[in-house]
C-alpha cells in the first residue's frame, strides 16, 4: 500500500472513530482524544506517548493567554465594573437608539476580543445586554443572534483571535500584523449585525431594566473600571515601542498585571481563589479542546494525514475554495471546534500563500467566518449558551433563522477579504 492509500486509511480510522465517540454522546474533547488514538493504531504508530505529550502541550501558550485575560474579565466582573459600564450607558442613551447600539456592540466586542472565545462575551456581557435590548422590545430569539453572532466576531478580533493564532502557529508565521485586519472587518459587521436585528427597536423603558440589571458598587468609577484597561494596553505600547529595551513579559503576564489591577481597584472584596477556581472550570472545555486538538494534529503529522490534507487541498481549483470557504469553515468549526484552524486552516493558507495572496489577511477573513459554525449541530456550544443565557423559550431553529441575513453577510465580507487580500495587505503594517 503507497503513502497516499495509507493516509487515507488512516484518515478514515481517525473519521470513524470520532463520528462513534459523538454518536455515543461522548464529548467533543474526548471524541477528538478518540480520534487520534484510533489513527496512531491504524497508522502502526501503537500508542505513542512522546507524541501524545507533545501534541498535548502544543497550545500550552494560548492556554496560558485565555486563563489569564478570562481572570482579568471575571475580576472585573465581581467588582461591578462590568455592571457599572452597562447602567451608565442606559442612562446616558436610553432615548437615542444608535449610539446606543453602537456602545453595546462595542461593550460585547471587548470580552471576546480580549480573552479569544466567545463563551466569555455571552457569560460576562450577555445577560446585560440581553437585558438592555428585550427592553427595546427585540424579540428574545434576534437578541440571542445579536449576541452569538457579536460574540463570535469578539472572538475573532484582537488581540487574541483563536483561530489566526493556531493555524498561524501551524505554518510557522508569527502573529504580527493581524491587528487591523481583524479589527476592521469585525466592528464594521458587528455595528451591521445590531443595527440591522434592532431596526425596529423602540426607546428602552428605563426604569424597568435598571430594575432588573444588576447593582454597581457605590464607590465604582470610571477610573476603576478604566485603570486595568489602561495598564495592559501600556504595557503593550511599550513593549511595541521600546523593543530593545523593555522586557518581554507576553500576553499572559500582561493580562496578570491588569487583573491585579482590577482586584486592587475593586470597591468590594473578591474572593481572588474562588474567582480563579470558576475561571478553570469555566474554561476546562476550551482547554480540553486545544489539548486534544493538539494531539490529534500531531498524530495527523506522524502518520501522514496532515500532508494527505495540504496536498488535497492546494491541488483544488482555487474557484472551488473560495466559493465554498462559507461551508466549509463554518462546518469543520461545528465538528472539530477550535481544532479545525490547525486541520483545515494550515493547508488553506499554504495554499493562498502559493498563489500570491496575502496569507495575513486571507487568514483575517477566514476567522471572520469560522465562529458562524459555534451555532450549527453538532456541537453548538456557544449557540446554546446564547439561548440559555438569553432565556429564549422558542425552538433553537427560530434562533438560526433570525441570524441568517447577519451571518450570510459576514461569510460573504470574510471571503471577500481572502480573494482581495493582497489588495488589503496595507492593513497589515500596524
Amino acid at each position: 500500500m503507497d503513502a497516499t492509500a495509507s493516509a487515507a486509511l488512516v484518515l478514515a480510522v481517525m473519521v470513524a472513530a470520532y463520528i462513534a465517540a459523538r454518536v455515543l454522546k461522548i464529548s467533543t474533547e474526548l471524541s477528538l482524544l478518540a480520534a487520534a488514538l484510533a489513527g496512531a493504531l491504524a497508522g502502526g504508530a501503537g500508542l505513542p506517548a512522546r507524541h501524545i505529550v507533545e501534541g498535548a502541550f502544543t497550545y500550552f501558550d494560548i492556554v496560558l493567554i485565555f486563563v489569564s485575560a478570562t481572570l482579568f474579565m471575571n475580576l472585573l466582573k465581581e467588582s461591578g465594573g462590568a455592571a457599572f459600564v452597562v447602567r451608565a450607558i442606559l442612562r446616558r442613551f436610553h432615548r437615542r437608539k444608535s449610539p446606543l447600539f453602537v456602545l453595546l456592540a462595542v461593550l460585547l466586542l471587548i470580552p471576546g476580543a480580549l480573552t479569544g472565545a466567545g463563551s466569555v462575551t455571552v457569560l460576562i456581557m450577555g445577560g446585560m445586554v440581553a437585558t438592555v435590548l428585550s427592553y427595546m422590545d427585540i424579540p428574545r430569539p434576534r437578541v440571542a443572534a445579536i449576541i452569538f453572532l457579536i460574540a463570535g466576531l469578539s472572538a475573532a478580533a484582537p488581540p487574541v483571535s483563536l483561530w489566526a493564532m493556531l493555524t498561524a502557529a501551524g505554518v510557522n508565521m508569527p502573529y504580527v500584523g493581524f491587528f487591523l485586519p481583524l479589527l476592521v472587518p469585525c466592528v464594521v459587521l458587528s455595528l451591521m449585525t445590531i443595527f440591522i436585528l434592532g431596526r425596529k427597536a423602540r426607546p428602552v423603558d428605563l426604569e424597568k431594566a435598571l430594575e432588573e440589571l444588576p447593582q454597581a458598587p457605590p464607590k465604582m468609577t470610571w477610573l476603576r473600571v478604566a485603570a486595568p484597561f489602561l495598564a495592559f494596553f501600556l504595557l503593550v505600547i511599550a513593549g511595541r515601542a521600546f523593543p530593545f529595551s523593555f522586557p518581554i513579559l507576553g500576553l499572559p503576564l500582561m493580562f496578570m498585571a491588569a487583573a491585579l489591577a482590577a482586584f486592587l481597584l475593586s470597591p468590594v472584596k473578591i474572593a481572588f481563589l474562588r474567582t480563579s477556581r470558576e475561571t478553570v472550570h469555566q474554561l476546562l472545555p476550551l482547554i480540553g479542546t486545544l489539548t486534544c486538538a493538539g494531539i490529534l494534529v500531531q498524530i495527523m503529522a506522524l502518520t501522514g494525514v496532515r500532508g494527505l490534507i495540504a496536498i488535497t487541498t492546494v491541488t483544488l481549483p482555487v474557484t472551488v475554495v473560495f466559493l465554498t470557504l462559507f461551508l466549509i469553515l463554518p462546518v469543520s468549526e461545528a465538528v472539530l471546534m477550535w481544532g479545525a484552524a490547525p486541520v483545515l486552516g494550515v493547508p488553506l493558507v499554504l495554499l493562498f500563500n502559493t498563489i500570491g495572496l496575502d496569507p495575513v489577511v486571507a487568514l483575517a477573513g477566514m476567522s471572520v467566518i469560522w465562529p458562524l459554525g459555534d451555532a450549527i449541530p453538532p456541537t453548538a456550544i456557544i449557540g446554546r449558551l446564547t439561548t440559555a443565557t438569553v432565556g429564549v423559550k422558542e425552538p433553537y431553529g427560530q434562533f438560526l433563522k433570525h441570524g441568517l441575513v447577519p451571518a450570510a453577510l459576514i461569510a460573504a465580507a470574510g471571503t471577500l477579504m481572502v480573494v482581495f487580500s493582497k489588495k488589503l495587505s496595507f492593513l497589515t503594517v500596524f
